[in-house]
């Protein structure tokens, strides 16, 4: 099989010669061009001989048109560092207006997909990284917080302002896939689990953005992914969207595991490494053992595997590779 064929089969439930496997991180300091940023992405990719890439930008590229400012740490395993943002009271929410999705860093954004796809699209998928909207709001203020604040005490101005962030990524997405991109890979940052949002707050100021986004890009893409990020997730709430595949913490408590995640979904699932505990400070042998558990518990079947959330930039070299001889 080649890498293409494998993931389709895994997403079809079909038998494969291996289970497919990807691993991604951020690179800090080449995340800041389409250039740079397209190289750190193909040299992850091809070091290691992933079966697919998840494209793993800067996470603040999503704000950077609508005024938020965020500055490179010039540290390799630091993110970047926020410093203002124009959102000042919950009124400044409804100042919002949509953005065109090939100017700014959505520019940038594509024209390193188009780089990547001159790379690697003909041999593999690759998926572009997207915020819900809420995770979106959350990096134009810097933090939760504001976000929550908001949704407590002016809410007709937070659902104007996911509205808006909804119409920009609905546009940009489709966008990224017209420059190369195989599919979406649509981050929920954490809002749709126990401890920030409620099961009924979730389906009034999340559900019906996500939906809107991913509707509208299911019947253009061959391999998007929802990744329910966090712990305590509500993914018997999520498990219906329209994606291909359901990414998350599968080893983190409070979260279903890869067998729980298959009975409760016709969908693949995605993940099955600790990218905090076991790749990060274990050793290659306790990862290969992880590897042997996520096998077990889904019997290599309807499986991608891939840690639970971006892996650090400190991560040992020895252990990725350990993950990639176990599957060889």
């Amino acid at each position: 099989m080649n890498k293409k064929e494998r993931v389709d089969a895994a997403l079809r439930d079909e038998p494969v010669d291996r289970v497919p496997v990807s691993m991604w991180g951020h690179d800090f300091e080449r995340e800041w061009g389409a250039q740079s940023l397209m190289e750190a992405m193909v040299e992850n990719f091809t070091r290691y001989d992933w079966d697919f890439m998840k494209v793993n930008p800067r996470a603040c590229y999503h704000v950077e048109g609508w005024g938020a400012r965020y500055r490179p740490s010039g540290q390799k395993f630091q993110e970047p560092i926020f410093e203002s943002t124009p959102i000042k009271n919950a009124s400044d929410w409804k100042r919002l207006r949509p953005l065109e999705p090939d100017r700014g860093s959505f520019g940038e954004q594509l024209r390193a997909l188009q780089l990547i796809n001159h790379a690697v699209g003909f041999e593999a998928y690759f998926v572009q990284t997207i915020f819900c909207p809420l995770g979106v709001a959350q990096y134009l203020v810097g933090g939760t917080e504001p976000v929550l604040n908001t949704i407590q005490e002016d809410r007709t101005a937070m659902h104007r302002a996911l509205s808006v962030i909804a119409e920009t990524l609905t546009s940009y997405a489709i966008a990224c896939l017209e420059y190369g991109a195989s599919g979406i890979f649509y981050a929920t940052n954490g809002w749709a689990s126990q401890g920030m949002l409620t099961q009924d707050q979730y389906h009034e100021f999340g559900e019906q953005y996500d939906l809107e986004i991913l509707d509208a890009i299911k019947s253009r893409s061959k391999f998007n992914v929802l990744h329910i990020c966090g712990k305590g997730i509500y993914f018997d709430l999520l498990s219906s969207y329209p994606a291909h595949a359901i990414s998350w913490a599968a080893t983190l408590e409070g979260n279903p595991d890869l067998r729980e995640g298959k009975l409760s979904s016709s969908k693949a699932v995605m993940g099955g490494i600790s990218e905090k505990t076991t790749l990060l400070t274990g050793s290659p042998g306790q990862v290969q053992d992880e590897v042997g558990k996520a096998l077990e518990l889904t019997g290599g079947r309807r499986l991608l595997l891939a840690p639970g959330c971006a892996i650090a930039p400190e991560t040992p070299a020895k252990n990725v590779e350990a993950i990639r001889r176990m599957l060889s």
